[in-house]
């Protein structure tokens, strides 16, 4: 027996365990910006291959209601956005993962199966075995759970897939694909995917699965689902990050991008990395900017290293707030908060604050001239230290100003490793947060009774 592993490292190193017949080559594709599912050693997901008319069923493991139905596995589409879940199927929060049978309705000769998933932290990489079986053996048993060793119930392990790198959370597109140096894997007309959890820190590791893809032999060349991302790629002048601005969805906004967007980028970023330092933290190198156009209403969001720029809202601000709302996603890009949820020990930092401090470095640092975070006559009797966003970048403004200029620095730091308390405050400027949000609003109510 002569076992092949192929390895397409990507942007980090990868761990892929083949166990199977003879000639059976895994091969693994990973994207960290998630680059429309195009790898070099995977192919893109096809709407034609065997898999689209094919029966799925859930052997063992529940599905997470907040993620989409089997389904979506076989559509022939993939998520356009690292976060979204209904684009995918995943197991519940908290198990490990669960078996999936696939009925190909026949016996076919299987060339090839690729599978693909995509999230920004640990529900990005793929664990799971791949067992085939004609169903034709008397000790056939076409579902059998967790606990039960398929190869006792005529089934064959075709493959075992490990895509988690070495070191971080993997988070990105991962891309596989099991193939037979001899050109066909074997006749099947069933398949069973035994998934297991990335992680156990916390219940979040069970993988978004966005696509599983079975290619016949003898089926119609495969049609690519995939509509190849048009990106405009650039470093900062020192080399340290790198950018890509995603206008796949919004070749119209194309210019303004590689012009005034792509400055803003190449000053600010590196300048927030500056301003939001903590101790044995290093902000993420490599960053997207994706403009979408399924966002809804929302202007944009940040999730691990991406930012979402809605592509409607983009075109009517683009020469208003545009720039500014990328300013603060690039904050949130920097701050990472997402990082208590691995330890739950960990506090939580409030949402006010969270959302302050973006916009504090929006409205005060990028561009005060707007005063688009002024409190005015018209907002005074409503504001509030903990309103958030504008009002609390108004808020840390003040603080920062009038008792310690580094407290923003500070209070990121403490947020950033999940020691955040309203203590900080007391310890930081002599007085509670409640006292200082009593204190700010005094100050206002002066302010505008003088004029």
């Amino acid at each position: 027996m002569r076992l092949v592993s192929t390895f397409l490292v990507g942007l980090l190193p990868f761990v892929c365990i083949v166990e199977a017949q003879a000639e059976i080559t895994v091969a693994t594709g990973y994207s960290e910006q998630g680059l429309g599912f195009t790898f070099k050693s995977v192919p893109d997901p096809v709407s034609n291959d065997a898999a689209t008319d094919a029966q799925f069923s859930l052997v063992d493991g529940n599905r997470d209601v907040n993620g989409g139905e089997l389904a979506v596995l076989h559509d022939g589409r993939v998520p356009t956005n690292q976060d979204q879940p209904s684009e995918n199927f995943f197991f519940s929060a908290g198990t490990d993962g669960g078996r999936i049978q696939i009925d190909l309705g026949k016996m076919t000769s299987v060339r090839q199966i690729n599978t693909y998933s995509w999230h920004g932290l640990t529900r990005g990489p793929q664990v799971y075995k791949l067992y085939a079986a004609n169903g034709t053996a008397d000790i056939f048993r076409p579902a059998p759970k967790k606990g039960t060793d398929p190869t006792t119930c005529g089934w064959t392990l075709i493959a075992s897939v490990d895509t988690r790198p070495k070191e971080g959370d993997g988070g990105g597109q991962h891309g596989v694909a099991i193939t037979n140096g001899n050109g066909v894997i074997g006749k099947y007309r069933y398949l069973l995917v035994d998934a297991s959890r990335t992680e156990a820190r916390d219940p979040f590791g069970n993988t978004f699965f966005s696509e599983i893809d079975v290619l016949d032999a003898d089926g119609p060349e495969p049609i690519s689902t995939v509509q190849k991302p048009v990106l405009k790629t650039f470093d900062s002048d020192d080399g340290n990050f790198h950018y890509i601005i995603d206008v796949t969805e919004a070749p119209d906004l194309a210019e303004w991008a590689t012009k005034e967007l792509k400055q803003v980028i190449l000053e600010w970023y590196p300048k927030i990395v500056a301003m939001l330092p903590s101790e044995g933290y290093t902000a993420p190198s490599k960053v997207a900017f994706r403009f979408r156009s399924d966002m809804g209403n929302i202007p944009a969001s940040a999730t691990g290293a991406s930012v979402n720029l809605n592509v409607r809202w983009f075109r009517g601000e683009r020469d208003r707030e545009a720039l500014g709302s990328v300013v603060h996603e690039m904050v949130h890009v920097v701050q990472n908060y997402w990082r208590p949820r691995r330890d739950r020990t960990f506090a939580p930092t409030p949402g006010w604050l969270t959302e302050g401090i973006p916009d504090y470095i929006r409205w005060f640092l990028f561009e005060p001239q707007s005063k688009g975070a002024e409190i005015t006559k018209g907002n005074l009797a409503s504001a509030k230290y903990d309103g958030s966003y504008r009002v609390s970048g108004n808020f840390l403004d003040w603080v920062t100003r009038t008792y310690d200029k580094e407290i923003v620095r500070k209070l990121n730091a403490a947020a950033r490793e999940g020691k955040y308390t309203e203590e900080l405050w007391n310890e930081l400027t002599g007085k509670t947060v409640k006292e200082l949000g009593d204190e700010w609003k005094i100050f206002h109510e002066k302010r505008l009774s003088a004029k």
